[in-house]
């Protein structure tokens, strides 16, 4: 039985066999991927339903919009708190076992921020809902990487992942209309039920492989030490950060810029959604050939397209069809994950989490640089700019990464 353990944790990238070497009768195959895959779609679904129901929230808890905008960002704060606290609290603990808790208490939080009776316990449930989000994605994405040969572990990521992209497609959609239906608080027990299937699935599919003996939080914390995960997550950081500029203002950039009727938003909105899950499977597969070109070659895509979009704003389709291309940049989230597995050591679960706070980040750097400058007067069509800056801005650190590799004598493409 010392083989299970050698594999464990300290190396979640064997393969499949490997990873099924604990004698578990669980099935191997796209099962374990799709349980996985539930739960993203679940915590895809939960982070961006609020945004559709907004006023509806805001009526039922007597507070203005801009206050329960404040539920947004509950939740971001809670993933980049929640997801280095996770990942170092669980590093003993059976992947399998960690994936079981954290779902349940998505669940939870869910349920708890469905019953809210206040403004101040929805904040607190908000916050608490976002804890296992960072964490949930970081070891789902080194289990699905410990489940498929090594030239194929960014696909098995960018499965995983998939249910993310498809939440804005579908999940988001689907949950917010039955909230408009039956009330705002229904779209959170849906995904509620959608985290309490998750950890059905996972009990059932997802095969179990025992904690690594040496695992602890110190030696997750090592993670810290090392500067290629730091490059990494400011790549994330930053060069992501452009996607949400553009796309936290879209809705009205295309009404006051493009002129476009209000029934042609959701058309919009679908578009993205739609680029969304071709960048992650394209970018995902991508990655399996050519790890460091891919990531590079994402973050001049970016500048490209973001930077397009200050000219094709003022223009319906053509601002349609380039929020489609911009949703493409999601491609840059499957190399990243399998970058910091590649960085990391010892530290995986630390370092895959970290990924997520990263997004998050960058999703609130996006947004606020977006706005300080439509503010300013430089008019909807500069979140394009802002964009193009900031892929920029994570081209100058992809580049330092790489200097910095090969001034240590690594091998510079993985």
């Amino acid at each position: 039985m010392a083989a299970p353990h050698a594999q464990s944790a300290a190396d979640p990238v064997r393969g499949a066999d490997a990873s099924l070497a604990s004698g578990d009768n669980n099935p191997p195959g796209r099962l374990p991927l799709l349980a996985l895959g539930v739960g993203s779609f679940a915590i895809g679904t939960g982070e961006f339903v609020i945004m559709g129901l907004l006023p509806d929230a805001a009526s039922d808890l007597a507070i203005s919009i801009p206050q329960a905008g404040h539920l947004i960002s509950a939740y971001a704060l809670g993933v980049v708190i929640g997801a280095p606290l996770l990942a170092v609290l669980g590093a003993r603990w059976p992947r399998r076992n960690l994936l079981i808790a954290l779902m349940a208490v998505f669940a939870a939080g869910n349920i708890a921020s469905a019953l809210a009776p206040s403004y101040l316990s929805m904040m607190v449930a908000r916050l608490l809902t976002g804890f296992p989000h960072g964490t949930y994605f970081g070891v789902a994405s080194l289990v699905a990487a410990s489940l498929v040969p090594r030239e194929r572990r960014a696909q098995a990521v960018g499965l995983v992942m998939l249910g993310l992209t498809s939440a804005t497609l579908v999940g988001v959609p689907i949950a917010a209309t039955v909230g408009t239906w039956l009330g705002w608080r229904s779209a959170f027990l849906i995904v509620g039920a959608l985290g309490a299937l998750t950890t059905l699935l996972v009990w059932r599919w997802v095969p179990f492989v025992p904690a690594d003996r040496r695992a602890s939080p110190l030696r997750e914390l090592s993670a810290l030490r090392r500067k290629q995960v730091w490059l990494t997550l400011g790549i994330g950081a930053v060069g992501f950060g452009g996607m949400f500029s553009v796309f936290s203002y879209i809705k009205p950039t295309m009404l006051e810029l493009a002129h476009m009727p209000a029934a042609g938003i959701p058309v919009v909105l679908a578009l993205f959604g739609i680029g969304t899950v071709a960048g992650n499977l394209a970018g995902a597969k991508l990655a399996d050939k050519a790890l460091m070109p891919t990531i590079g070659a994402v973050l001049v895509w970016a500048a490209l397209v973001l930077g397009a979009f200050t000219f094709t704003a003022s223009h319906p389709w053509l601002g349609a069809i380039n929020v489609l291309l911009v949703g493409t940049t999601v491609a840059l989230g499957p190399a990243l994950q399998i970058r910091l597995m590649d960085v990391a050591g010892d530290a995986q679960t630390l370092a895959a989490a970290l990924n997520h706070s990263a997004f998050n980040m960058a999703n609130a750097l996006g947004a606020w640089l977006g706005g300080v400058t439509i503010a300013s007067g430089y008019g909807w069509e500069s979140t394009g700019w802002v964009g193009l800056l900031l892929a920029l801005g994570g081209l100058v650190v992809y580049a330092w990464s790489m200097l910095s590799m090969g001034r240590q004598g690594a091998p510079v493409v993985a």
